[in-house]
Order: C-alpha cells, then structure tokens, then sequence
C-alpha cells in the first residue's frame, strides 16, 4: 500500500517444517484484513460464500486431493503451489492458485508407512453414505489394493471431519451440486480403476479383460460405454504419421499404458 508495489512470500522448508500451514495461515490474514467489504454474491444455482471465504476454502479442496501421509508428514503436499492474490485499493479483488508437479504415482502405489491421497479415505469413512453410494465405493478400504498398500489410519487426522471441510469446501467455491457429484463420482472411479482385471489371451500374447464387473462400474461413474472403454484398454489407437492405428496391449501394457497411446 506504502510503496504501490506488488509483494512476494517464499515459503520453502523441508518435509514437515509447516510450509502447508504458514501457508493457510497468511491467506487466512490477508482474508481478514483486507475484506472486500462488498456484499456475498447470491447467485440462485450456486450455493457459494464470499470471496474471502472462497480464498480460504481452497486451500481444503487441494489438500484432500493434493496432500498425503508420508514418513514424515502426516499432511505432506505431494504438489507446489503458487498463489497469487489480488487486491484493488487494499481490498481483496481476486486470486488464482496454479498447482506444479503433483505426484501423480501416489495414486497407484504407496510405501507401507505411507498413505494415498486423503481424499479416497474421506470417502470411504461412511461419513456420509450418499457420497460412498453415489462413488459405488464401500466402507472397507481393502476392498480397493490400490488404497490399502499402506496406513489406512493416521492418528494425527480424523478423516471424518476432514470430509465435511472438503465437502463445505466445494460448496463454498461455487460447484453446482451436480458438479460436486461429479466430482465425486470421478474420484471413486480411480479408486476402482486399481480393481481392474485382465489375463493374456492363450497362445498371444493380447490382453483382454478378466470379468466386466468392476469395468462396467467406472463406465458408469465415467459415463462411458463398458465395452468400448475396455477395448481401448486393450487395443488402444495410437497415431502414426498422419493417420490412427490400433494397437494390441499386453497384460503389462494395459496395466502401465504408454503415455504416448490415445486411451480414449
């Protein structure tokens, strides 16, 4: 405000320092200092609060999908952030947060005194049912081996009270709640994707499905058709030259497919 120029925060440490915190703590201060004083806008298709609490909210949302428990981080960010906020005549205008290098990996595979993304055993609490019937998830997260190679619990958190802050989030932000079932009907569609089965053909050595069961759950949560989603799996379309070919997958393949491959 004094010298009419714009400020940086640098907030970098080691696992554990309390980036994280420090983080939520600072967006909470500018959040109140600097309220736009402006009325919350009512917008009849949106249940959403103001924008210091939409600041605030963020911060929620992306550690359920971005955050995860790790040897030394109970509440690790598996991402970076750079947050900017805006202000018009020290009020609160705007702000924009845009995410680096989340580690995409967690999502399949965990250490054993590690976990996956919080926000798969948020679900699963039975917190509230409609959110584990509306994912087609169940309550027993062994159910699912891509969430119960590591901890299942941490002391530290109450995934319960997580789940409602997650969901309050959303709301606040300004998702419809179609949206926000989308989002959750998504999410548990990755959860199922590591319940997906397939065996070698005899005498190939081509993939194809071993039971349609769990396929036919994530085409619904997808809105896609089983059996072309399942073909794609197997006999992926890839591009060469200027034209599309389709391409045969072996079980190893279809379980780790190349990136370069256009799945759907």
């Amino acid at each position: 405000m004094d010298d009419k120029e714009n400020q940086s925060i640098l907030i970098t440490g080691e696992s554990g320092a309390g980036k994280t915190v420090n983080t939520k703590r600072v967006i909470q201060y500018f959040a109140t200092i600097a309220v736009s004083g402006g009325k919350k806008e009512a917008d009849p298709s949106k249940m959403q609060g103001s924008l210091e609490d939409q600041i605030i909210a963020a911060n929620p949302l992306l550690e359920s999908y971005g955050n995860a428990k790790t040897v030394r981080n109970d509440n690790s960010s598996r991402f970076g952030k750079f947050i900017r906020i805006h202000f018009q005549a020290g009020k609160l205008a705007k702000a924009d947060i845009e995410t680096y290098l989340l580690e995409k990996s967690r999502v399949s595979f965990q250490l054993p005194d590690e976990r996956g993304y919080h926000i798969f055993f948020q679900m699963m609490t039975g917190h509230k049912p409609e959110i584990v019937e509306m994912a087609l998830l169940t309550t027993n997260p062994y159910d699912f081996p891509m969430c119960s190679q590591g901890q299942i619990a941490v002391a530290s958190i109450n995934d319960n009270d997580e789940l409602d802050a997650t969901d309050d989030a959303i709301t606040i932000l300004g998702f419809t709640n179609e949206e926000k079932i989308g989002i959750y009907k998504l999410t548990g569609a990755v959860v199922h994707h590591g319940n997906l089965k397939f065996k070698q053909k005899q005498r190939e050595e081509q993939a194809e499905p071993d039971g349609t069961e769990v396929a036919d759950k994530i085409a619904y949560l997808l809105g896609l058709n089983s059996a072309e989603m399942l073909k794609a799996l197997c006999y992926p379309r890839v591009k060469v030259g200027n034209e599309y070919v389709t391409k045969g997958q072996t079980v190893a393949q279809v379980r780790r497919p190349n990136t370069g491959s256009t799945i759907f």
